[in-house]
């Protein structure tokens, strides 16, 4: 790569989601396009190689090299160069957690099983290879069997097998290879052929070799040269069949061979409770990465620091950073070795982080910011209406008897949680807090049990994913958030468990353990710092984001990732205050409105935050659909009340725009994409089914109450009645969603734009927010002449969006300055309408950006065609402007000038002809 081509500064970035169908080469071509919308980079899913079929990227198993199934590194070269042509650059999403275990694909995972701490790799993976349990001591538990050990060698599933082309032994499970250590195959190799009797006694001496990795190696290459003779290959294979644990000898040799592997085989099932190594959340096919230490850092990240080098890559987004160990000391070291490769430009670093209500990100941490989850969530604050809080929180309430406190939900799904898919990781946590109390003449007193009730009541009080504990102890800011999981968990333990709590307090960050002494003190302190910060993070996550989400439903538009979710609005006041703090602080913080995460399209949660506006019209709605919902159920228990409201906001906010009762075909692909939402919902919300015991009865039930509301004479009352609600806040969504477009793109920030949703985006939770984009028709409608009347009266195709998209993009291109350092001040608007409009200017060298929005106006558009609120109804209603002259013309969005009078300009004039405006001006300074 030329680097003397340098791609212009991020102005804006688009997320695309690369995979088998959609590879590197398929980028290629869509390169013009992006540039002609305003894109200045691409933002790729991880590239690295991942798990055959992948659609995410985020099981690698090889972070060597660029993944083959999206054309590997010649294909990454070539649509680089294509962004390089258009003067764009390339964001690359890198995951520095986990890997992809399990299988048989990840080679550093399989030399871990083949020789345990041996191996190479024995450190790479966070395993706790000393375990209380005896049964466990020294070796890793691999939970894929898909029964009990026991049955599996029984039943005959976990045959003995030898792979010739690599010389090895292996034992089968499906998909999932158990490599057997060389050290074992003396036995395995025992015949009357003198070659494999000579070579057996080699492999078997390697049980006394303080070097036996290295040795092994060639005794397997001489292994692999004999067996490609067909006699001696019939020999091995005969001594396998003695491993056939389907006879009694087998299944006792077999046994006895697993026994003296590094590694114990268990059902999938035994993971929640015995788990001795850190996986991403509970998912048993991902191992966590120990990438605090140098040589884990270096072997993950060399291909990246190559294409780093190489001017290949111009930004990083950095998977769940709330994983690692130390994501300070993580972020701080890679942006030295960054800076370091690519000296003459500044690469930009970005997180994945979770804030929490009233967390910001640590400015110590040498990033640009976080990929703008928080952003997603301020928006959505500002769109939903207060008055309509307590309407629907008393209608989710009377029917479906759950509580309307968000917070109450989520800390009843941390119990459940912490006592369930991660109670070995909580178990780990407990046992290493009571080695810090047994280590202290002070507190060895303290029980095992009294720990666990006290950590678990922290656990389930505390507000944000974690803290970060340095050796000075927590922080200021990470100590307000503590002591309110303290103040929590003080009202639900007993008195006699508080001193128990006031020890964690010391030992998780209020005693430095730089105070301790060097030593053991020293290590099993901090050792239970960090396994304590590992795991609140995936109990916030799965609690919360897995769980609580499809539990509650007060209005699903505010149950999305990264939302402070116990909070349903917030005023106009908190919008600016946060905008400004993000230019002082993070002023190229990602802003996105949906990602590869979202649990439903920007403008699905468009379209429902309309319902805080009518939550009357809606609590009135809500029985006559339960009344019409009768003839379609077998059994008046299923679905439950509360699932059968969350279908139907999922169904009023997901309706297509173009989605009419007599289209069969596009009613039947509806229903399947909703049943795929619904599944997954049912069984994340862990009440009536769940992944680990799927309640068929239930979810057959609930399927065929789904397809009968849709697709049967029987539903179509209902069917109509929900259509005809969607199509009533459509028009108000769809201004809604046209507002967080043009805010996403104006405010201090990077704006994000994620695949496909320059057209509306009415999608649900992965993987229906993936399908397939169609990019023919985008990059026909850019063809298309400019016509305001026509964008407004065909709104519903999506035009009206990508036009808005294009032109602000590429003013942003235009005034890259005044948009990426401008300042930022709220403009007062006053009138009779003045609570429907927010308004702000940016500001830099001679330049200024007057851009205003409605919001909240679905009572101005009833009975309204088009998304656009008519000039009358907005009457007296003026922004005031920071001008010093008296009177200016500014030239808005498209072919509009507003004529601004006494310093003010009139609402009516400034959105006359679209929906939402952005007004340049250029100036004289003073």
């Amino acid at each position: 790569m030329n680097q003397s081509i340098q791609p212009l500064p991020l102005r804006a970035s688009l997320r695309l989601q690369f995979h088998k169908g959609f590879t590197l080469d398929q980028a290629v071509p869509l390169v013009p396009y992006f540039a002609s919308l305003g894109i200045s980079h691409v933002y790729a899913s991880p590239l690295l190689a991942a798990r055959a079929g992948s659609m995410h990227g985020y099981d690698v198993v090889d972070p060597t090299t660029v993944n083959p199934e999206l054309g590997g590194e010649s294909a990454l070269r070539r649509l680089v160069a294509a962004l390089r042509e258009h003067k764009m650059g390339l964001i690359l999403d890198i995951v520095s957690n986990h890997m992809a275990v399990g299988g048989s694909d990840n080679p550093w995972w399989l030399d871990l099983l083949e020789w345990g701490r041996l191996s190479p790799y024995g450190e790479f993976f966070d395993i706790q290879w000393h375990s209380p349990d005896p049964l466990m001591e020294g070796q890793l538990l691999l939970p894929f069997l898909g029964s009990d050990y026991g049955v599996a060698l029984q039943d005959g599933t976990l045959p003995l097998r030898f792979d010739a082309q690599r010389g090895a032994f292996y034992v089968e499970h499906y998909e999932h290879h158990f490599p057997i250590c060389p050290s074992s195959y003396g036995e395995l190799l025992r015949t009357d052929d003198e070659q494999l009797k000579f070579l057996a006694d080699r492999f078997s001496a390697l049980s006394y070799q303080t070097d036996s990795h290295s040795l092994a190696q060639p005794l397997k290459a001489e292994l692999r040269e004999l067996a490609s003779d067909p006699a001696i290959l019939q020999c091995i294979q005969q001594n396998l069949s003695a491993y056939d644990s389907l006879t009694p000898d087998g299944f006792k040799r077999l046994h006895n061979l697993l026994e003296r592997q590094s590694y114990r085989l268990a059902s999938w099932r035994t993971a929640a409770d015995d788990i001795n190594w850190r996986r991403f959340f509970d998912v048993n096919e991902l191992g966590g990465l120990r990438v605090e230490r140098p040589a884990v850092f270096e072997a993950t990240h060399a291909k990246i620091f190559e294409l780093v080098a190489e001017g290949l890559v111009d930004g990083l987004r950095i998977d769940h950073i709330d994983g690692l160990a130390d994501p300070r000391g993580y972020c701080r070291k890679l942006r030295r070795r960054v800076d370091t490769l690519s000296p003459d430009r500044h690469l930009p670093i970005y997180v994945e982080k979770i804030l929490g209500e009233g967390e910001t990100l640590h400015r110590d941490w040498s990033v640009d910011g976080t990929t703008g989850y928080e952003f997603m969530n301020q928006l959505s604050l500002l769109q939903h209406d207060p008055e309509g809080e307590k309407v629907l929180g008393e209608l989710w309430n009377r029917f479906s008897e759950r509580p309307a406190d968000f917070r109450q939900e989520a800390q009843l799904a941390r119990q459940q949680i912490l006592n369930g898919s991660l109670a070995g990781d909580f178990e780990s946590v407990a046992q290493a807090l009571l080695q810090v109390a047994r280590d202290d003449l002070m507190t060895r007193d303290l029980t095992l049990g009294a720990i666990r009730r006290a950590l678990q009541e922290l656990i389930v009080h505390f507000p944000v994913y974690r803290t970060y504990i340095s050796p000075r102890g927590r922080s200021a800011e990470d100590d307000v958030f503590f002591q309110q999981a303290m103040d929590g968990a003080r009202q639900t333990l007993g008195e006699a468990d508080w001193p128990v709590l006031d020890c964690l307090a010391g030992w998780l960050g209020g005693e430095p353990w730089r105070k301790r002494p060097v030593g053991r003190q020293r290590k099993i302190l901090k050792h239970a710092c960090v396994r304590f910060q590992q795991l609140t993070s995936p109990a916030a996550a799965k609690a919360v984001e897995d769980t609580a989400f499809y539990r509650s439903a007060v209005l699903l538009s505010r149950n999305d990732v990264g939302f402070s979710t116990e909070q349903f609005s917030a005023p106009v006041a908190d919008f600016h205050a946060v905008c400004i703090n993000r230019l002082e602080q993070f002023p190229d913080n990602l802003l996105a409105t949906a990602t590869h995460d979202h649990k439903r399209g920007e403008d699905t949660r468009a379209r429902l935050a309309v319902l805080s506006e009518r939550s009357a019209w809606y609590a009135e709605q809500v029985p006559l659909w339960r009344t019409l919902a009768r003839p379609l159920r077998e059994d008046d228990q299923m679905p439950s009340a509360g699932d059968e409201l969350i279908l139907y906001q999922a169904l009023l906010g997901s309706w297509p725009l173009d989605l009419h009762g007599y289209d069969q075909p596009a009613l039947e692909n509806y229903t399947q994409r909703v049943w795929q939402w619904q599944q997954k919902a049912l069984r994340e919300a862990k009440l009536q089914s769940s992944w680990s015991a799927p309640n068929e009865a239930y979810e057959n039930a609930v399927q065929q109450f789904l397809q009968r509301l849709l697709l049967s004479p029987e539903g179509e009352l209902l069917c109509t009645a929900l259509s005809k609600a969607a199509k009533s806040i459509a028009v108000p969504g769809a201004l809604n969603g046209l507002a967080q477009t043009l805010l996403r793109m104006t405010v201090p920030g990077i704006p994000d734009l994620y695949q496909g949703n320059e057209y509306w985006d009415f999608s649900l939770v992965d993987p229906d927010n993936r399908r397939p984009v169609d990019y023919v028709s985008r990059q026909q409608a850019m063809q298309v002449p400019l016509n305001l009347p026509d964008l407004l009266t065909n709104w519903r195709d999506g035009h009206i969006k990508q036009t808005l998209i294009k032109q602000v993009l590429n003013l942003r291109a235009e005034h890259a300055e005044l948009f990426r350092r401008g300042t930022y001040q709220a403009l007062e608007v006053v009138g009779s309408q003045a609570h429907r409009v927010l308004a702000f200017a940016r500001e830099h060298q001679g330049k200024r950006a007057i851009v205003i929005v409605p919001i909240r106006c679905a009572p101005l558009l009833e009975n309204s065609a088009e998304p656009w609120v008519d000039a009358l109804r907005w009457g007296d209603t003026r922004v005031k402007l920071p001008f010093t002259a008296s009177e200016e013309n500014l030239k808005g969005l498209f072919s509009s000038t507003a004529v601004t009078h006494h310093r003010e300009l009139n609402i009516s004039a400034a959105l006359g002809d679209f929906p939402v405006n952005l007004f340049i001006q250029t100036f004289t300074q003073a």
